[in-house]
Order: C-alpha cells, then sequence, then structure tokens
C-alpha cells in the first residue's frame, strides 16, 4: 500500500544513506525499523520521585509573598 509521510530531512537523509550502505531500498529499511519498534515490548513507566524542597519555616518575616515588587526587592538585597 502507498502512503504519504513527513519525515524531517535529516533524518530522511540518514535513512536513505543507511539503506544504500546496506543495498536495501528505503521501503524495506522502514518496513524493518516498524517491525522492531511493533514487536519491542513496551517498558513500564516508572514514577520518578521529584525531590522537594522544604523550605521550613517558609517566607522571612515581614514579607509579602503575594507582592512581586516585595519579592524582587528582597531577592536584590540578597545578592
Amino acid at each position: 500500500m502507498k502512503t504519504t509521510l513527513d519525515i524531517n530531512d535529516a533524518l530522511l537523509a540518514d535513512a536513505k544513506a543507511q539503506a544504500a550502505r546496506q543495498r536495501i531500498t528505503l521501503t524495506r529499511l522502514i518496513e524493518e525499523g516498524l517491525r522492531l519498534r511493533l514487536r519491542a515490548p513496551s517498558s513500564p513507566r516508572r514514577r520518578v520521585k521529584i525531590p522537594v524542597f522544604d523550605g521550613g519555616s517558609g517566607l522571612a518575616p515581614g514579607l509579602d509573598g503575594l507582592s512581586n515588587q516585595a519579592l524582587r526587592d528582597a531577592a536584590d538585597d540578597d545578592a
């Protein structure tokens, strides 16, 4: 069956070069790649634990966390 695909130019160039090195058609190379991908068992997704900083007591006393200007000013004071 014929079909049309949009393939990245660099990827297509690499695929054509690989097919030429192996002396097979581009169609055969793509079919083999699809077969391999479809045959491969899908690996279960594992949960990744994201580290969370526990800042302790929170904002410095007197700092308004709802004011962007206050936060910028406080950051400038530490620089």
